[in-house]
């Protein structure tokens, strides 16, 4: 192994030392962080190339995706130009979901030209073929197959060139990528997250470093971590629209719903201004999400109709918009209770089962909750076949994921029906279901958590010491939540516990303000007022 990192260790040498390596401060273009990325292209193309592995480390796709192409078009000899292209096809290595067809045909087009270059280096070529080993056999194998070889193959590299900080780096984050969302021991989070800790302290402007660890402690119990990177990474890369938007899957995480809405807008206008509409769509399901936690409902419904004026921008073969434009108006209706709304939701197919079944989720929650079983029982229908239409496409995570919203829908069913013991037994499958999976990154928070859903059921029967403790659980996972403390606060209230209701209600106070006119801000002012 020695043997053969030596030739490539010499080569970076030799790279580094030919010519300077571009630090990314502003130069007109944007300020995207500092990347040094050791390569043997010709002078002319430099300061592009570190600007296109920049954008890499950031997933700004479609501006790193022209900077490549426009590097290979100037200089057909560039390695690292074939390897940025078939990187950015690959997708976000965090989300699942991976190549498109078509983008895999172009990634190993672009493989294919740069094995033939006669001007490169062994490290060059070894960095291709760690991208390449996605691509083997792409149309027999799953994702996560492609997956573990994609990080095998960088964990390989990352040894066989120790001294290569880029090398560790994109390792950490393909090891991050393979984190399963049921495996809640993080073990590949905190792996990937223990090499990039090490970066950061030898890389504090680098854009992909931040940004990787913000992925690498994106889960309850570690979240906290992520602060330090989260509240840096935004002013790193302030030219990439994900960089901006990226923070906000911590403060999400901890509950700092004001600061998730402030780099939201940003990355919102970012992405509005570089005509990429599933990046606005994202950043404005994040801003959304958050301004109802603080009851802030005229400003989400605004988040919304700005969103809904970039629909033109996004791509068809993402799932970014789709979801967020299902996703949004769900919450608008769920969040404050407006079961009628809910239950009014227009159903908008498209080609993610999953991202249909919000709405029809939402719809039987609302005609449930709102004396409709027969309606909703028609929902229940439609969940359950998307749910086998993903169990049936092999796709594990999502299918749990509406299996969660079945169960939870056929629990409100029967309690409108008078059925308590089985609305109850219902739920807790629901909830316990759900628990046993992380939210995927598409999205801030599922459009009701269900345990919290418990909680209002448990409400309704008149069990409230029960109620309460599905509350404070749901909490555990889904901080700072509106909903979650009013929950909290009634139920300890109807317990008997004045002072642990007291504190509930002075939380929702807090979170609020005077920001909404909710009934649930009044009724907190009003019982702390009588304690």
């Amino acid at each position: 192994m020695l043997q053969r990192a030596l030739p490539g260790l010499l080569l970076l040498a030799a790279a580094t030392a030919a010519g300077p390596l571009f630090a990314h401060d502003d130069d007109g273009k944007g300020v995207l962080g500092k990347v040094t990325f050791a390569n043997s292209c010709s002078k002319a193309v430099q300061a592009d190339l570190q600007r296109g592995v920049a954008m890499l480390h950031s997933f700004w796709y479609s501006e790193g995706m022209q900077t490549f192409r426009s590097i290979q078009q100037r200089d057909p000899q560039c390695v690292p130009a074939a390897w940025g292209i078939a990187s950015l096809q690959m997708d976000n290595p965090l989300a699942g979901v991976g190549a498109s067809p078509k983008g895999a045909e172009e990634a190993q087009a672009a493989i294919a030209q740069g094995r033939l270059a006669t001007r490169t280096t062994q490290r060059e070529l070894d960095y291709l073929e760690a991208v390449a080993a996605y691509y083997q056999d792409f149309g027999e194998r799953s994702e996560a197959a492609r997956q573990r070889s994609r990080s095998d193959a960088y964990a390989a590299l990352a040894q066989r060139y120790p001294r290569d900080d880029e090398a560790q780096i994109f390792s950490a984050l393909y090891l991050a990528g393979t984190q399963s969302q049921g495996d809640q021991s993080y073990a590949a989070y905190l792996k990937a997250a223990a090499m990039l800790e090490t970066q950061f302290k030898r890389h504090p402007e680098h854009p992909g470093v931040a940004h990787y660890l913000i992925h690498s402690y994106d889960a309850p119990p570690i979240a906290a971590q992520g602060l330090d990177a989260a509240k840096r990474y935004a002013g790193i890369a302030p030219a990439a629209p994900h960089a901006l938007h990226m923070p906000s899957h911590i403060f999400t995480r901890v509950g700092l719903w004001s600061d998730s809405v402030a780099t939201n807008q940003r990355s919102f206008n970012a992405a509005v201004a570089d005509k990429d509409g599933d990046s606005a769509f994202h950043a404005a399901d994040y801003m959304v999400y958050a301004y109802l936690q603080e009851g802030r409902d005229a400003q989400a419904q605004a988040a919304i109709d700005a969103a809904m004026q970039v629909r033109s921008t996004a791509t068809a073969a993402r799932q970014t918009a789709f979801y967020a434009a299902a996703a949004m108006p769900a919450r608008m209706s769920l969040e404050r209770g407006d079961w009628k709304s809910a239950a009014a939701l227009k159903p908008e197919k498209t080609r993610f089962p999953y991202v249909d079944a919000m709405t029809h989720f939402s719809r039987a929650l609302g005609a449930a909750r709102s004396g409709e079983p027969a309606l909703a029982e028609q929902e229940a229908e439609q969940l359950g076949a998307l749910h086998k239409a993903l169990l049936d496409a092999k796709n594990a995570y999502w299918a749990r994921e509406v299996e969660v919203q079945r169960l939870a829908a056929s629990a409100w069913i029967a309690h409108a029906r008078g059925n308590g013991d089985e609305a109850l037994k219902l739920m807790r499958a629901a909830a316990d279901l759900e628990d046993g999976n992380e939210k995927h990154i598409v999205t801030p928070g599922r459009v009701l958590p269900a345990r919290e859903l418990l909680g209002d059921m448990l409400m309704e029967m008149k069990m409230p010491a029960e109620a309460l403790q599905a509350y404070e659980a749901s909490q555990q996972r889904e901080p700072n939540r509106f909903r979650g403390y009013s929950g909290a606060a009634r139920a300890a209230a109807a317990a008997g516990d004045r002072q642990k209701a007291a504190g509930y209600y002075a939380k929702l106070v807090a979170l609020a303000g005077a920001a909404t006119n909710r009934p649930e801000l009044a009724e907190a002012r009003q019982f702390t007022a009588l304690k």
